[in-house]
């Protein structure tokens, strides 16, 4: 999967694309990606799961307008976690988040290898627009 120029060129450009490329497929390779993309299929082919995805954000919707209008109270933000945790309960949503969690962990341990190369911090540069 060489990338070069017309006139055949790989340039250094080129090359870090085509190892970036790579290095994404090679990510989807991993047990733990693997993991993770089996238990998000399983929450999204689950009724009962997509349900309860549905009247969260419904409810996580309605509190964020009413915070917005100075409107939100106690009640509503109970009423909010308490949807939460019904829904993270379904055993199918607990077994994403843990899978979730575990990815995040391997995908930070990786971008602590590339900025460790870099001498700056890859994932919160590449991933962040602004800073104070």
């Amino acid at each position: 999967m060489s990338i070069e120029t017309e006139t055949g060129e790989v340039t250094p450009e080129s090359r870090v694309a085509e190892l970036a490329a790579e290095f994404g497929e090679a990510i989807t390779e991993l047990p733990v990606y693997q993991k993770f993309a089996e238990a998000k299929e399983r929450v999204e082919n689950d009724d009962e799961a997509q349900e309860k995805i549905q009247e969260f954000e419904q409810i996580r919707d309605e509190f964020m307008m009413a915070r917005q209008t100075g409107e939100a109270d106690q009640e509503a933000m109970r009423t909010l976690q308490e949807a939460q945790e019904e829904l993270h309960s379904l055993p199918v949503m607990s077994d994403y988040l843990e899978a979730q969690s575990e990815l995040e962990l391997r995908l930070q341990e990786l971008n602590e290898m590339v900025s460790e190369e870099l001498v700056v911090d890859f994932g919160e540069k590449a991933g962040g627009c602004c800073e104070d």
